[in-house]
């Protein structure tokens, strides 16, 4: 006998702190964010303001993590922002927000396998091997996540360390010599000034801020797999937040001073997509600058396996609470793990991903763009979701009476995060490539897949309030 299903069961493991920043830090892909998305968001967004995006994303993320920390020590499911919405607005919104995560993660997630695909393809070429179609290494990536998402979660966290030690380290070392360096005209503040913010499209940057956050909730998902969760995951949310924020904000503040606070925008419209590289050529030697196009690779394989990780949790929590296929709600007897679940990710992630194949779209202009802001449209909803949850869920059971951990932080985090999904939303057209009918149709999925889950929930309850003589049992 290889699994379990009991109602008792739980996800086993004993992960600490530190291994679950390193999960959330490998969803958020710092190397990526800072390579691929930062010249985007200097280039389209506030130019050199773009580091105080990432300072305002992390202080409302900051705010709404105090009550989402307190929700923790009275809640430890792998649903995470699923189960904290059902416990505090009812099955229907618990649903609903389900259903928007699952649509955040798996979006998500095909999106990055679309970008590290096609970096692999060009770094292959680049490097004398054969010019394989894109969606050969996309499937290869599969492969790898699949059986490492397969196992136990402490061996997923250990290779996303090692891969995060590396990784992280670059960013770092490229920080220290701009700074160190003085940059092209020297170090100024200009990037962390109100009128540098202002300039632009400051709601594109905070776009691309709040997107470089998506993952975050992890800290919550593996609950169950934690040593003592009520310390573990409340530690672990503000120390992740606060490591991506302050790295983030530092790294984008070291590429703008590389060319130059005047500079940088026009750097980024011409060469949006080997800004970092090239500052990295500059300020580290060519050596680095080809170590970092290889360690991006590394970069988008932590997030695709961090991503993997959220999404087997999610499909085995709902499938424990009676939604789903009960396979889905196996444990794997040695491991430990949804490996069921896990599969299922798996072959979820091939379908999207061979869709946009088949279609012969590009993995980068179409499947990351579209899914990318597909998914942060969606999170943004799903935390609003959670944050009115959190409220609710304190003022019906009054198991913790501290109003700023219970009331104030929550609203104030729920004013943020109205603001930049305002923006989001006001700026998704620019995200998509500037396509109307695209930026449309996204918005109606994520609406689409938030009333399903709430649909599921009516038809549920019905079929829970029917007499037992019309029900079948199935053994």
């Amino acid at each position: 006998m290889t699994e379990t299903s009991t109602a008792s069961a739980r996800l086993r493991g004993s992960i600490g702190v530190t291994g679950i920043v390193f999960l959330v830090i490998a969803a958020a892909a710092p190397l990526t964010s800072v390579g691929g998305a930062l010249p985007l968001m200097i280039g389209l967004g506030n130019g050199a303001g773009a580091p105080t995006a990432y300072l305002i994303a992390a202080a409302v993320l900051l705010v709404f993590s105090v009550g989402y920390a307190a929700m923790s020590g009275h809640l430890d499911e792998a649903g995470a922002f699923y189960a904290y919405v059902r416990s505090g607005l009812g099955l229907g919104a618990g649903l609903g927000a389900a259903g928007l995560a699952l649509l955040t993660y798996t979006a998500i997630q095909a999106g990055i396998y679309g970008l590290a695909a096609s970096t692999v393809e060009k770094l292959v070429v680049h490097y004398g091997g054969p010019d394989l179609p894109w969606y050969s290494y996309a499937f290869a990536f599969m492969v790898v996540v699949a059986v490492l998402g397969y196992r136990n979660i402490e061996l997923g966290a250990k290779v996303l360390g090692v891969l995060l030690v590396v990784e992280i380290g670059i960013i770092v070392a490229l920080s220290a010599a701009v700074l160190i360096q003085g940059g092209a005209h020297g170090v100024d503040i200009v990037s962390f000034t109100p009128s540098a913010f202002f300039d632009g499209s400051p709601g594109v940057a905070l776009m691309f801020a709040i997107a470089s956050f998506i993952g975050f909730e992890a800290t919550a998902i593996y609950g169950e797999e934690t040593r003592d969760p009520r310390r573990t995951i409340p530690r672990a949310t503000y120390l992740a937040v606060l490591t991506i924020g302050v790295l983030y904000a530092v790294a984008s503040w070291a590429v703008v001073l590389a060319f130059g606070s005047d500079d940088v925008a026009a750097a980024a419209g011409t060469d949006p997509e080997g800004l970092t590289f090239t500052a990295a050529r500059m300020f580290l030697g060519e050596s680095a600058a080809d170590l970092m196009a290889i360690l991006l690779v590394t970069s988008l394989f932590a997030a695709l396996l961090a991503f993997h990780n959220a999404i087997s949790r999610y499909g085995y929590a709902l499938a424990r609470d009676g939604v789903g296929h009960p396979a889905l709600g196996h444990i794997h007897l040695r491991h430990g793990s949804p490996h069921k679940a896990s599969l299922a990710q798996s072959l979820s992630a091939a379908l999207v991903v061979g869709t946009f194949a088949l279609a012969g779209a590009d993995p980068v202009l179409h499947l990351f763009t579209w899914m990318s802001g597909l998914a942060t449209v969606a999170i943004l909803l799903l935390m609003l979701l959670t944050s009115a949850a959190i409220i609710a869920f304190f003022r019906r059971t009054g198991l913790d009476r501290r109003r700023w951990h219970t009331v104030i932080a929550p609203a104030l985090g729920t004013a943020g995060l109205l603001v930049i999904t305002a923006l989001v939303i006001d700026n998704l057209t620019i995200l998509v490539g500037g396509s109307t009918i695209v930026a449309t149709t996204l918005l109606a999925i994520v609406a689409a897949t938030f009333a399903i889950g709430v649909a599921l929930a009516r038809t549920r309850r019905a079929t829970e309030q029917r007499p037992s003589c019309d029900r079948t049992s199935v053994s």
